[in-house]
């Protein structure tokens, strides 16, 4: 199950909780709505497009007024031999961000997640919101399912790409060049890449030092973890010769 690396005061919570957190009144041109309404909807649309949530797990933080959870899903009655889909869903009740979604992968190996680029698709708190949540919520499933198979496509390049140890070793310094790593995560990188925690990463390829950055990424914020993996597969798919043929998209539906 895809878990959350919490911060700041954010804590994993069961789905009580979150249905409790009240909403705050609104606000001039400031209209929240609550952290169940928003999962909701996700979940519904998620299903009528023959998808089901294989698991959804929660956080908050902010005294309650900033919630993020990770959904995976997957095809109704398929199953991916290593790799599934996850969908981060924020909301908050403190003005701070959107209503929002971003696409992303699980590894189940070991249970990593990474994300396919800022494919955020958020709503502002103003005062249609309600009514603008299941078009936002069509139109951001519609977009990630094709993120979602373009990173199918991508993980076979990867797995294809075979890599010497100074290739592996110049990327990794490459990544922090990049903005995907700090420094501290430089020899943990090296020292993954070099004697693998999980034996299906034994193989020299750009899939097995994918995957020890990671592995060395895990404990990073929903947020953080975003743009830093943004920044690995972009590095990854010049390296590899993987052209993503999906469109990049962030857009506020405004009311």
């Amino acid at each position: 199950m895809p878990d959350l690396c919490l911060h700041r005061g954010g804590k994993k919570v069961e789905w009580d909780e979150v249905r409790s957190v009240k909403v705050p009144v609104a606000d001039g041109k400031w209209y929240p709505v609550s952290h169940d309404t928003v999962v909701n909807e996700v979940k519904r649309v998620v299903e009528m497009n023959n998808l089901e949530v294989r698991s959804l797990t929660h956080s908050l933080s902010q005294e309650g007024n900033r919630y993020f959870g990770i959904m995976q899903v997957a095809r109704q009655g398929g199953n991916q031999d290593s790799h599934g889909w996850v969908m981060g869903i924020r909301n908050s009740h403190d003005k701070r961000f959107a209503a929002g979604l971003v696409a992303g992968m699980s590894v189940f190996v070991c249970d990593n997640l990474s994300f396919s680029g800022e494919v955020k698709l958020a709503r502002k708190h103003t005062v249609h919101i309600a009514r603008d949540l299941p078009r936002l919520a069509h139109e951001a499933v519609a977009k990630l399912m094709g993120k979602w198979h373009a990173q199918d496509e991508r993980v076979t390049v990867y797995r294809n790409k075979e890599l010497t140890d100074d290739e592996a070793l110049h990327m990794i310094v490459r990544s922090y060049d990049v903005g995907a790593c700090s420094c501290a995560h430089i020899g943990k990188a090296i020292d993954e890449w070099r004697k693998p925690r999980h034996e299906a990463f034994q193989p020299r390829t750009a899939w097995s030092l994918f995957n020890s950055f990671t592995e060395v990424l895990k404990g990073t914020e929903l947020d953080l973890l975003s743009r830093r993996t943004t920044a690995l597969h972009g590095l990854f798919d010049t390296h590899c010769g993987y052209v993503n043929k999906t469109v990049e998209v962030e857009s506020e539906l405004v009311a």
